[in-house]
């Protein structure tokens, strides 16, 4: 057994910036490579800070630990606060971050697998 706990000295600027609008950082608590397994990034962003839209192959999971945050899908739109957890089912459209003026922090959880990163930006500008 394992136990994480984010910590944002230890979280570096992400290894693909162009993921992401605004200043975010990462701290890989579990990585995972064998399928079935579940990776673990907290992902620390700053005000307006956001993942650009993309898909999982996976369902991921949104723990949010603190601050406040959107997690927009092309159907819908939806506030997350800390201690709220969000599903992303695998093959959805999505993105998610912090809000205009609230710097968030969550827990990403999803099993092993690819995302894709080259899917339309609909409803991304209209932040």
């Amino acid at each position: 057994m394992d136990i994480y706990k984010p910590d944002r000295a230890k979280a570096n600027l992400p290894d693909r910036p162009e993921y992401f609008s605004g200043r975010v950082h990462l701290e890989y608590l579990r990585r995972p490579e064998h399928v079935g397994a579940a990776e673990l990034i907290a992902v620390f962003f700053d005000p307006g800070a956001r993942t650009i839209p993309h898909i999982h192959a996976a369902d991921q999971v949104l723990v949010c630990v603190e601050g406040q945050g959107l997690v927009v899908t092309s159907t819908d739109r939806r506030a997350l606060r800390a201690g709220e957890i969000a599903v992303i089912p695998g093959g959805t459209w999505h993105w998610h971050g912090a809000t205009k003026s609230t710097a968030m922090c969550h827990i990403s959880i999803k099993g092993v697998g690819p995302t894709d990163w080259t899917v339309p930006r609909q409803n991304y500008d209209e932040y």
